[in-house]
C-alpha cells in the first residue's frame, strides 16, 4: 500500500479534529466536505473565542490578557489557540495566508516542542514512479546556519520515520565530501558532523548508487533530502512538480507541540485533503 493510502487509513481510524481558519476559501470548503464525507477528519471552522483559548495563551504561553484577547480576534491565532486549548487536534492553514503568518501564529499560540529551537518544514514528495521522499526545508528557513541545518535534518529524520517508516537523510551541497570549498559547503559539512548524516553530498551521489560508489559517499538511496538554503529547497520541489510530475504535499511544519500544516497558496482540493492526512499522522 502506498504511503498516502496508509496515512489516509490511519486518519480514518483516528478521525482527528482539524481546524481550518480559512473555511471561506472555496478550495478549503470543498476539501473539508470531502474529508468529512470520506471519514478522514472532523473539519472544524473557527469557533468563537473561548475561556479555554484565553487560558492557553495567558497561562501556557505567558501572554498578557489584553494582548491575548486581541490575538483571538485574528483567525490564524484563534485557530492556533483552539489547538493549544485542546479544542482541535491540529491546524491546517495557508491557502490564503503567507507562510510567515502561519508560523507566527503557531509559534505564539502553540509553541515549540521540548528541545526544539528552530521550526522548519518539509514536503512529502510522491513521484509517478512510486518513490516517496521528504524534501526539507523548502518553506521556512531562508539561510540556516550549521545548528539550524542540523536541527532541520534531525526533525526531518523523525518526520520520515513517522510517515515512511524509514529515514535515510542526505545533506545536499554543490560539493561531495572534500571536493569543494566555500561558506555554504562548510555549513553543510558542520551540520553533517553534528548529526552524523551524510554530507556534504551532491544530489546525484545522494540518489544514484553508481555515482555514490564512484564518489565514495554512501549508498545512493537517500529518501530525505536536506537542502542548504530555502532557495535550493524551494526551487527543487517546484522543479520536481513541474518536470517530474511529483505531488508535493505540504509544506508540513515541524517542531511544534501539535501538528500544523502550512498549505501552498496554489494548493488544489486534492492537495488539501492529502496534506491534512499527512498532518494528522504526525500527531
Amino acid at each position: 500500500m502506498a504511503v498516502l493510502e496508509q496515512l489516509m487509513e490511519a486518519a480514518r481510524a483516528r478521525r482527528p479534529r482539524v481546524v481550518f481558519p480559512e473555511m471561506d476559501d472555496p478550495r478549503v470548503a470543498e476539501a473539508s466536505a470531502r474529508l468529512r464525507a470520506e471519514g478522514l477528519a472532523e473539519p472544524l471552522p473557527l469557533s468563537e473565542p473561548s475561556e479555554a483559548q484565553l487560558r492557553a495563551l495567558t497561562e501556557a504561553r505567558g501572554m498578557k490578557e489584553g494582548i491575548a484577547r486581541r490575538m483571538l480576534t485574528k483567525p490564524l491565532f484563534r485557530a492556533a489557540a483552539m489547538v493549544a486549548a485542546g479544542e482541535a487536534d491540529c491546524m491546517v492553514a495557508g491557502a490564503d495566508s503567507p507562510t510567515r503568518r502561519v508560523i507566527e501564529a503557531a509559534s505564539i499560540g502553540i509553541g515549540l516542542a521540548e528541545g526544539v529551537t528552530v521550526p522548519s518544514s518539509f514536503f512529502l514528495m510522491l513521484f509517478p514512479d512510486g518513490r516517496e521522499m521528504l524534501f526539507a526545508d523548502c518553506a521556512v528557513t531562508v539561510a540556516p546556519d550549521e545548528e539550524a541545518l542540523a536541527s532541520i535534518a534531525v526533525a526531518s529524520h523523525a518526520s520520515a520515520m513517522a510517515l515512511l517508516g524509514t529515514a535515510r537523510p542526505a545533506l545536499l551541497s554543490f560539493s561531495t565530501g572534500t571536493s569543494g570549498a566555500g561558506a555554504s559547503v562548510e555549513t553543510v559539512r558542520a551540520a553533517a558532523r553534528l548529526t552524523g548524516f551524510p554530507g556534504p553530498i551532491q544530489a546525484d551521489a545522494a540518489l544514484n548508487p553508481r555515482v555514490a560508489t564512484k564518489k565514495g559517499m554512501g549508498e545512493g538511496n537517500a529518501n530525505v533530502l536536506i537542502f542548504p538554503s530555502l532557495d535550493a529547497g524551494n526551487i527543487a520541489y517546484k522543479l520536481a512538480q513541474e518536470l517530474a510530475g511529483a505531488q508535493a504535499l505540504g509544506p508540513i511544519l515541524q517542531g511544534f507541540r501539535k501538528p500544523v500544516c502550512d498549505l501552498s497558496r496554489g494548493a488544489t482540493v486534492a492537495d488539501i485533503v492529502a496534506a491534512t492526512a499527512v498532518t494528522a499522522a504526525l500527531g
